[in-house]
């Protein structure tokens, strides 16, 4: 599942910046635990936009929310809360041009994302029981891509929405 809004201005570079949920946040969570199928267990992120929702999600379901970095968001380095039109168009272009292993921005690679989302999954769908990941846009797409490819890797969720793997 990926957290709700963030409250952060639209067109900021936010990876491993650690945001706060938006005003009106309440709202959107009754909404949502109101969707959401039986679970036994909640692992999270423990950036405070996941950690929020995953505490309220764990308290309605009865269960203990975990923190697991591993589902943090990728480490955008340099470009960490700066808006995308201001990060020099070489650097993005150097990210673009290697999708896969650049780390123009000095933080975490593409690939280095996908391996330890990976890994985590691998060790979630090994345990017994029903298991909600509260995590960001970035991990859900590593963890659905098909690929190396910017073009293998989906369209990023709504905030508060989920998928079932």
């Amino acid at each position: 599942m990926r957290h709700l809004r963030p409250a952060v201005a639209e067109g900021i570079c936010y990876g491993v910046t650690d945001l706060d949920l938006a005003e009106g946040h309440e709202a959107a969570l009754e909404g949502l635990l109101e969707r959401l199928p039986a679970i036994t267990a909640i692992a999270t992120s423990p950036l405070r936009r996941c950690r929020i929702l995953a505490e309220a999600i764990a308290a309605r379901h009865g269960v203990t929310a975990r923190a697991d970095p591993r589902l943090m968001e990728m480490d955008f380095g340099a470009w960490e809360g700066l808006a995308w039109n201001e990060i020099p168009r070489a650097e993005l272009d150097a990210w673009a041009a290697d999708f896969w292993n650049a780390r123009a921005h000095g933080g975490e690679s593409v690939a280095q994302l996908q391996a330890r989302t990976r890994a985590a999954l691998a060790e979630y769908r090994a345990a017994p029981g029903h298991h909600l990941l509260v995590t960001h846009a970035g991990v859900i797409k590593a963890a659905l891509a098909t690929g190396p490819r910017a073009e293998d890797w989906p369209a990023a969720l709504a905030f508060g929405e989920f998928v079932t793997i």
